[in-house]
């Protein structure tokens, strides 16, 4: 028999059409696959959506198609230890995609036609009471300041483009404020600070290769100094050596204190300010590899 699937997709990701679903689904039954097609219509659906399949379903296959923030919703939502989750690209960078080496859509789908997978771990903020999980990243500072002002129009309009016309009005109203990053063994006073738990970041480029989905913990790069630092930071993902500049500060970290008063961004979509709290979460779903 056909192994049950359900397949969340969201109308609004950077790549998506109608021709690519149904490829997508047609895609799934030839592989063997049995999927329950779950469009969702607002923000707070892949969440809603993946917390109902985990009170209905015992070990349920949960497909994603969609880019990071439609993934970041979905995992926001699964009950720990439960679920296996397959990533299909459709949004507008698809870091995780990118971080797991799928080239395509139907490269996507033939790793769910064979079905290896392997248990990830996440990490999640806590802000007053309220939590919030993230697959690849946490950013305070200039880096949760840009994703915020990220302008919707901007972004359907010029897709990756948007992230640096945010940069470049950052750069221009500079925020010079500072926080700690407490953890590791260690307390650093920076001007922004990246919770990296995958390796690569905005699409392919490498900025924290220490880090890896299938181990708990974090790599934590602090970064300290003004505007010429992140510039510098810039030209060092280009080429993969941004964790050496001399304006970082590298370690690893299972947990974080975070103080200060800075914009903060979990897997592309803007949250909340700091102060909080990360941690990470071992073993929270399988991951179809």
């Amino acid at each position: 028999m056909s192994r049950r699937c359900f397949l969340i997709v969201n109308p609004t990701s950077g790549t998506f059409s109608q021709q690519k679903v149904d490829l997508i689904m047609a895609g799934l039954k030839g592989r063997g696959l049995d999927p329950q097609l779950m469009p969702t219509q607002s923000a707070a659906d892949p969440a809603l959506f993946a917390s109902r399949i985990c009170a209905e379903e015992s070990e349920p296959l949960i497909v994603v198609a969609g880019g990071d923030g439609t993934i970041n919703g979905v995992l926001n939502g699964l009950v720990p230890g439960t679920a296996t989750l397959g990533v299909i690209p459709l949004g507008t960078s698809n870091v995780l995609a990118r971080e797991l080496d799928i080239s395509s859509i139907d490269d996507a789908l033939d790793r769910l036609g064979r079905g290896e997978s392997r248990p990830i771990s996440v990490g999640e903020v806590e802000r007053d009471g309220e939590k919030r999980r993230f697959v690849l990243m946490a950013g305070a500072g200039f880096d949760g300041a840009v994703v915020r002002d990220v302008r919707l129009s901007e972004k359907r309009a010029v897709g990756k483009g948007a992230y640096l016309l945010s940069a470049l009005r950052n750069l221009r109203d500079w925020d010079a404020s500072q926080l700690t990053v407490t953890g590791g063994g260690k307390s650093v006073t920076c001007h922004g600070v990246i919770v990296c738990n995958a390796a690569k970041y905005g699409g392919d480029f490498l900025l924290a290769p220490e880090a890896d989905l299938f181990t708990p913990g974090f790599q934590v790069l602090c970064i300290s100094g003004g505007r010429l630092a992140y510039l510098g930071l810039a030209m060092g993902l280009l080429n993969g050596t941004a964790v050496y500049s001399r304006n970082v500060t590298s370690f690893s970290a299972a947990q974080l204190e975070l103080s200060g008063a800075k914009a903060v961004q979990l897997d592309g979509d803007y949250v909340c300010p700091t102060p909080l709290t990360i941690r990470t979460i071992p073993e929270l779903v399988r991951l179809v590899v």
